[in-house]
């Protein structure tokens, strides 16, 4: 049983359901990760990608941890009886001879990697990512599990950005969604604030809308905001500050009484353990939203939450960034709060299967073995295309 080629290719990707509006030249990797294990005549591949908001890592991928897989010995990437790779073995050998510290962006290419590595073995086991990785973990996971969701998007519109934004907002609550997230932090407040009335003029109650900023505020600023949302009581404010400006999080929280949200610019168990140290969040209320790709994959993903939950946070409080099948899949498996989904931006790799249908703010997982890409049309023409 062997890995015997990883294709990566970097392609763009828009922060809109129009691809044509500027996205500042966003970009992420795409990975087949070809084995030689063959069903229904067919070698079984693995697919990834590098989530978003980070860019392609094809260099990385292609230079510095694809050529570790190939330079084993084929066996010390399966399971002990044979019979399936091992992610976590997998995993360990692309990070062979790394140091601490330094993550850049070494973390998303090797996360990238790891979800192909993911869906290869859920496949080879025939079963959904969800449940297979429940089946290594021990945590339960049924194919009955309904996941909470909520619709991501809300970026700036360059021109008639509120009537785009409530037409935006109108599409995802006709599909289903019953919380959404919009973007702040561009404009000035009292264009910010312009925008969360439109949104919350369409939906039942303020609870149903979080807002990110980004980590585009100093400290300044994101108290400035923090006062002018508070009355408001969203449903929770992310990345006010810099991801690493512990000291301005924890002011905020110190004086923002509704939920707050961060963590998706944080890429390791060390920067993990600086935020619950130092960032003054409080688990009763506040979310985190560690992206399970840009953590280095799962592996170190499923220690922040061991590590965290040790130290007091109920895994209801978790919901991965992506907005992905990916996330999705994690989130069932781990029983975390719930996941971000992309119904319309980042395509085609945002958001749910084709047949999937949101009610009541939850979605049941894909039937398909491994992530569920094989019933999502456009992002599969897309993935085959590697192997052309």
């Amino acid at each position: 049983m062997r890995i015997v080629d990883i294709r990566e290719r970097t392609l763009a990707i828009s922060r809109h359901a129009d691809p044509a509006l500027p996205s500042g030249g966003l970009t992420t990797s795409i990975i087949a990760l070809v084995t030689d294990v063959i069903r229904d005549g067919r070698p079984i591949v693995g697919y990834g990608f590098a989530s978003f908001g980070r860019f392609g890592q094809g260099g990385l991928i292609k230079e510095r941890f694809a050529p570790r897989i190939f330079n084993v010995e084929p066996s010390a990437l399966w399971t002990e009886d044979g019979a399936n790779f091992d992610p976590f073995r997998v995993w360990d050998v692309m990070m062979a001879g790394e140091k601490p510290g330094g993550h850049g962006e070494r973390c998303v290419a090797v996360g990238t990697l790891d979800m192909a590595v993911w869906d290869a073995a859920a496949k080879i086991a025939g079963l959904p990512l969800h449940r297979f990785l429940s089946s290594r973990l021990g945590t339960g996971a049924t194919d009955e599990i309904r996941v909470p969701v909520y619709a991501g998007g809300g970026y700036r519109y360059p021109s008639d950005d509120i009537p785009h934004l409530r037409e935006e907002i109108r599409r995802f609550l006709d599909l289903g969604y019953e919380r959404v997230k919009i973007k702040i932090g561009i404009d000035p407040l009292s264009q910010d604030m312009a925008r969360i009335e439109a949104v919350l003029a369409l939906l039942p109650s303020a609870d149903c809308l979080a807002v990110d900023a980004m980590n585009a505020f100093d400290l300044r600023r994101a108290l400035e905001v923090g006062a002018a949302l508070a009355p408001y009581r969203l449903w929770w404010f992310e990345d006010a500050c810099d991801p690493l400006d512990f000291e301005a999080l924890g002011a905020l929280a110190a004086g923002y009484d509704p939920p707050i949200a961060a963590g998706e610019a944080l890429f390791s168990l060390a920067e993990a353990r600086l935020l619950n140290r130092y960032g003054g969040l409080r688990p009763a209320r506040d979310i985190l939203q560690f992206d399970p790709v840009h953590c280095y994959g799962l592996p170190e993903y499923l220690r922040i939450v061991e590590a965290l939950e040790a130290a007091g946070w109920p895994r209801s409080a978790f919901w991965p960034h992506g907005g992905h099948l990916f996330s999705l899949q994690v989130a069932a498996a781990l029983g975390l709060g719930g996941s971000e989904v992309n119904p319309l931006c980042f395509q085609p790799f945002g958001g749910l299967t084709d047949d999937a249908s949101v009610a009541g703010g939850r979605v049941a997982l894909p039937s398909d073995p491994g992530i569920g890409f094989e019933a999502k049309a456009s992002a599969m023409a897309v993935f085959r295309g590697l192997l052309a």
